[in-house]
């Protein structure tokens, strides 16, 4: 009987440290992209990525990968706003990470700030593809409002680079997924919140004005009832884009529907689902997952 007793919780023991090893394979892993010394106010700082892994991943694979960032004004906002995509699309077999940025409320910094980092984050990942397990020919930049400027800009803006990145990396993403982003900052609310100094300095950061015809495919989501963001400028950025040449650039526009409309949890999640499954329809296309 005692013999009985020892194995039995011994079997429970293997069946729980399984269950523990089946949890964490596809779990969220947490690196360091970034450290710094922030000179204003004389403190370090550090950047995450947080990284999602498919089932099955191994470093010597060569997936698909996404980098998001999330949206706040550039002034706040959390990772976790998409934590859900990432859970869904390395259940689809990709990579899928949320990064950090500086952001006012936390750094004292400005969107020029959040840009640099956005595009550090992207050379961060193509440098480390080998390890990370990607294809650096197949790293997505997505985000929503501001996090969704920061995508584009690493797609359209050649200037506002950390001087510490190596230059020789690309920051340019292979693909863009955007949700109502912040593509024209000639908005009355960049002076409002910002001031004079940087909204006279803002056009240097915005996406339409730097667009090109070699940008990537990129699917853009957009409520037409949006007031933070207007839907006329994500239909400016995509005409242009296209009148220039761009290949594969698609706007998806939701009626009646507001800022965020697209964010997991909002309202019954119809938007979310729906949002989402376009954007793994237009990855599929790209040949990107299954």
């Amino acid at each position: 009987m005692k013999l009985d007793c020892k194995l039995w919780r011994v079997s429970i023991a293997v069946v729980l440290f399984s269950m523990c090893v089946c949890m964490s394979a596809g779990a969220q892993e947490r690196m360091v992209y970034k450290k710094r010394v922030h000179q204003e106010v004389g403190k370090d700082f550090e950047l995450a990525i947080n990284i999602y892994k498919p089932k099955g991943w191994k470093a010597e694979d060569s997936r698909p990968a996404v980098v998001f960032f999330f949206g706040g004004g550039w002034r706040g906002g959390s990772t976790k706003q998409f934590d859900q995509h990432c859970k869904r699309l390395a259940e689809k077999g990709m990579v899928a990470m949320t990064a950090e940025y500086r952001i006012k409320n936390k750094h004292e910094s400005t969107p020029f700030e959040s840009t640099q980092d956005a595009k550090s984050a992207m050379r961060w990942v193509r440098a480390h593809a080998s390890e990370l397990g990607i294809d650096p020919e197949k790293i997505a930049a997505g985000g929503g409002s501001a996090g969704g400027h920061l995508a584009a800009a690493t797609a359209t803006i050649e200037a506002f680079n950390d001087q510490a990145d190596d230059l020789a990396v690309s920051a340019k993403p292979n693909a863009l997924l955007l949700y109502n982003p912040a593509l024209d900052l000639n908005l009355p609310g960049v002076e409002k919140n910002w001031g004079k100094e940087i909204a006279g300095k803002i056009m240097g950061i915005s996406p339409l004005q730097h667009v090109r015809g070699d940008l990537p495919p990129c699917i853009i989501f957009h409520g037409i009832a949006d007031l933070t963001v207007p839907y006329a400028t994500a239909d400016a950025f995509t005409k242009k884009a296209i009148g220039l040449g761009a290949k594969n650039v698609v706007l998806v526009g939701y009626e009646d529907r507001k800022h965020g409309f697209f964010n997991y949890g909002r309202g019954d999640g119809a938007d979310f689902q729906s949002t989402l499954e376009k954007t793994e329809a237009f990855l599929v296309k790209l040949g990107w997952i299954k």
